[in-house]
């Protein structure tokens, strides 16, 4: 397997689950064997990709308190070389449930050693929150990919998410990295995301992906239809950046497992 990349940011709404959906279904569409981990109770990126959030025997709450192995909660999706473990709200209970299991952080990296020879990417939705489900997602991965909105407060919660990534990797996970930041919801008809992108750019140290994801009616409407903006239309704005930061990705090779 090439490389785990856990999305995250604590800070809603700043395009974290349709960087999942998509960047999944690019990587896809590129020949990469992909497998999408949704960490979220919300289940958005289930739904996403036109799954019935409850209507699933075994999820990852399944696999967390030990009911199913990671391998039985795979399904596959309707996009070509991409399967999918899925979420729903009975994820919430999980954190109190493994109070007092003992190597708790660690579950879902267990699990994912028993399938990483089927793929190239692992691609992990995480909370909106800083939790023990986020952390099983860190101590998981190989690289941390942070979606970025471009408004005035993008930075904020920023420095707790980059605090709790450090905590992760000095004390769980010695061999995590930021994969990267990538602007979201770019509104090129106002100088005030020029102004993010410049700002973001000046004061984070990190890699900052070229790509840039445009606001798009297209990209905003395929979650209604439970599609991947490539299945609901391929040749809109939003499916070419998708594509665009899936390159990016594929080619950073620094960031391999060696």
């Amino acid at each position: 397997m090439k490389r785990i990349i856990a999305i995250a940011n604590q800070k809603g709404g700043v395009g974290k689950t349709t960087t999942t959906v998509n960047l999944s279904a690019c990587l896809a569409e590129a020949g990469k064997r992909v497998l999408v981990i949704d960490m979220d109770p919300q289940g958005n990126t289930t739904s996403g990709f036109g799954l019935d959030k409850e209507g699933t025997e075994n999820t990852v709450y399944d696999v967390l308190i030990g009911e199913c192995d990671l391998k039985d909660a795979i399904r596959t999706t309707a996009v070509k070389k991409l399967d999918i473990v899925t979420s729903n709200i009975d994820l919430t209970g999980a954190e109190i449930e493994l109070l007092n299991v003992e190597e708790k952080e660690y579950i879902l990296r267990k699990e994912a050693k028993t399938i990483e020879s089927k793929y190239d990417y692992v691609v992990i939705d995480c909370p909106p929150s800083l939790n023990m489900l986020t952390v099983n997602a860190l101590t998981t991965a190989d690289t941390v990919l942070i979606p970025i909105q471009c408004e005035y407060y993008a930075l904020e919660g920023l420095s707790q998410l980059m605090y709790t990534i450090d905590l992760v990797k000095n004390r769980l996970n010695e061999d995590l990295m930021v994969e990267g930041v990538v602007f979201t919801m770019y509104d090129s008809r106002t100088n005030l995301s020029a102004q993010v992108v410049e700002n973001v750019r000046d004061n984070l140290e990190y890699n900052i992906y070229n790509t840039i994801i445009p606001r798009n009616v297209r990209l905003a409407e395929a979650p209604s239809y439970g599609m991947p903006i490539t299945v609901y239309d391929p040749k809109s704005a939003g499916a070419e950046s998708y594509r665009k930061l899936a390159k990016e990705v594929i080619k950073n090779k620094s960031m391999d497992r060696s």
